[in-house]
This record gives C-alpha cells, structure tokens and sequence, in this order.
C-alpha cells in the first residue's frame, strides 16, 4: 500500500468508529478535531510496522484507528488557554475555539477511554491474550508514565530558568510528550504481527529515534516555517521561552542532531532488513521539510 492508501483507509475507518451520539455536542467534539486533515503518521506506521513483520493490516486496524484518538486527545488538551493557548490546529480553529473549553476538556477526557473501546470491541481476529498486551501497551503509554508525564515536564520547563540539567529534562520531555506514542504505534503493530522479541526491541528502539527526530524537527519548523505551512501559529516555542532543541542548541546544531537522530533510523532498518517504502518515504520527507 501507498501512502495515501493508508491515509484513506485510516480517515474510512475513523469515521466509521465515531458516530454522533447522545450527547451530540461531545461527540461532535470528539470526531471534530480526530478527522482534522492530518498526515496520520502514527496509525500508518501502526499498519506498516504489522504488515512489514508479517501480520494482516486488517488486525491492526482498530489499534491504529485508536491511537489517531489518543493523539487528538493530546491535542485537544495541548491547544487548550491552560497549556499552550493555540487557536489554530491543522489550519482549522482548535477544539476549544468552536465548542468552549468545558467540552474540549470533556472531548479529550472521553477520547483517552474511548479509544481502547475499539480496540476491545472490534479486534475480533486478535486472540485474547494479544488484545491484552495490546491494551496494556496503549494504557502504559497513555498515562502518566507516558504523554501525560511529557506535557507535565514542557508546562514546568516553560521559561524556567532554574533547570539543572536542561539537556536531559529536553529528552525526557520530548521522549514521553511525542516518541511515546511513535512508540506505542510500531510496538502494538509488531505484537498483533507475533513478532519475537528481537524484532519488537529493533521497533521499539527504531520508534524512539523516530520520535526524537520528529520533534527535533518539529521544533525547527516552528523556527523556520509559516502558517500557511504548518497550520498552526508558528514561533510561539520562542515567544513563550519554551525548551527546545533549538532553545538549547541554536538552528544549525538542531539541524545537525535532527540528521543524526534520522540516520539511526535509516541504520536500525537496514540492520534489521526492515524493508519499507513507507518508513524511507516518512523519514525523507522530514528530511526535506527540515532543510538538511
């Protein structure tokens, strides 16, 4: 499958999966800021991950589907006057700009126990105990050991002058706040494929990498790039004294441990034989929107 074949089949099946229900405004809510236009990074490398190991892409379709949800959720919250105050998302008006804040805090909290309902309800061929490490894997990276414990660290690290140590505080934060659900992806995708426990540590390592890199180059981009682009306002990173890795290391040195952090990527696949048209399509175009 291409790309864009992911990406359809990703946006069918999470239309599917959120209907509008009583109380309507929560679920338009909810489906509101999921089918934002998106690249949909993480259910497709969910889907690939499965079907590069072996596994039926059809298994891994809710898990992906589910995971989409979990990332809306992180941003229904991120964009709220509490956190990062955004008004734009996608090139859209954020969630708590068109249904006020009370619900987008409700959407959020619903789509964070929504999502591993699908996963329950529709993974008919899983086998129970693969259904359950599934599940164990969304709630562990889902919670406070995982996103939750990154947006807590990047609240705290905005214009803090007194972190110690701001080059590990920067790589946990980014670790948990974005690499996690990278992470969360190419695990769920393996399991559902069987794969043994080499092939989940070489994905699970390959997904931390990607992750960094993914918001080292995020973090540029909010440097470099513009609305029109991004969809989202850009330079507030700099304007609200966040810690980032161009905060801490300047443009061209980001650019250089963004380079680095996509060459790991690109040695994990090739000493593993990971073959994938997806994933060298993924970490090219971060590559070329990053400038390096």
């Amino acid at each position: 499958m291409k790309m864009n074949d992911y990406i359809k089949l990703v946006n069918d099946k999470l239309d599917e999966f959120i209907q509008i229900e009583i109380p309507q405004t929560l679920f338009k809510s909810m489906k509101y800021t999921v089918t934002l236009p998106g690249k949909r990074l993480r259910p497709v490398m969910c889907l690939e991950t499965c079907k590069m190991l072996g596994g039926e892409i059809e298994d891994a379709i809710p898990t992906a589907c589910a995971i989409e949800m979990l990332h809306a959720q992180t941003l229904i919250h991120d964009d709220l006057p509490c956190m990062d105050n955004d008004d734009y998302r996608r090139g859209k008006l954020t969630n708590h700009k068109v249904f006020g804040e009370a619900i987008a805090v409700l959407a959020g909290d619903a789509l964070l126990t929504f999502a591993p309902q699908i996963i329950s309800k529709f993974s008919d061929n899983l086998p129970p105990s693969t259904k359950i490490r599934v599940l164990n894997e969304y709630f562990n990276y889902a919670g406070a050991r995982g996103v939750i414990a990154g947006q807590v660290v990047d609240i705290e690290s905005e214009n803090n002058p007194g972190i110690i140590d701001k080059e590990k505080t920067l790589e946990y934060l980014h670790l948990h706040k974005t690499s996690d659900l990278f992470q969360l992806a190419m695990r769920t995708g393996a399991i559902i494929a069987n794969a043994d426990d080499e092939k989940l540590d070489a994905v699970t390592e390959f997904a931390k990498d990607f992750g960094l890199a993914f918001q080292i180059a995020d973090d540029i981009l909010d440097e470099i790039s513009t609305f029109e682009e991004m969809g989202k306002t850009m330079g507030k990173d700099k304007q609200e004294n966040k810690l980032t890795y161009v905060s801490l290391y300047g443009l061209e040195q980001a650019k250089c441990k963004l380079s680095c952090q996509l060459n790991k990527c690109r040695d994990i696949m090739q000493k593993h034989n990971f073959s994938s048209e997806i994933f060298n399509e993924i970490i090219e175009q971060i590559s070329q929107r990053a400038g390096i």
